[in-house]
């Protein structure tokens, strides 16, 4: 049951999240797959290695494909994930665990900054008193 109750709470979470909290479950699912194909690097695990890089790409190119490039900044962003997405590659492709790091690293930073602006934007909508 405790694996059941989890999937309908993950469920849930989606559901009932702001698009800039499906953003941030973004970020985190893909540091979670760089992490796990990290591990499976170090264990020699091809398999797991390629099955978690390959899922972390996918959650990069959606976050390419959802980007509305309108100015120099979202452009830059647009970069830093292809040159992300890039790094996975070479580190799938050349076992990598630097290459791996290097996408990390890049994530990381829009996972926090993004963190950063959720927080920025609850305290706004609270000082003034609107709900969401």
């Amino acid at each position: 049951m405790g694996t059941q109750t989890r999937a309908v709470y993950q469920q849930n979470a989606f559901q009932t999240a702001s698009p800039g909290e499906l953003t941030l479950m973004l970020y985190n699912g893909c540091l979670k797959f760089i992490r796990l194909s990290a591990n499976a690097m170090e264990k020699k695990d091809y398999e797991a290695k390629n099955f978690n890089i390959t899922k972390a790409q996918k959650i990069i190119r959606e976050l390419m494909v959802t980007l509305r490039v309108e100015n120099e900044t979202t452009q830059q962003m647009l970069q830093l994930y292809d040159f992300a997405f890039d790094a996975l590659v070479r580190a799938n492709i050349n076992n990598d665990a630097n290459a791996l790091e290097e996408a990390a690293s890049i994530i990381t930073e829009f996972r926090d900054t993004w963190k950063e602006v959720i927080k920025i934007d609850r305290k706004q909508r609270h000082a003034s008193g609107v709900n969401g």
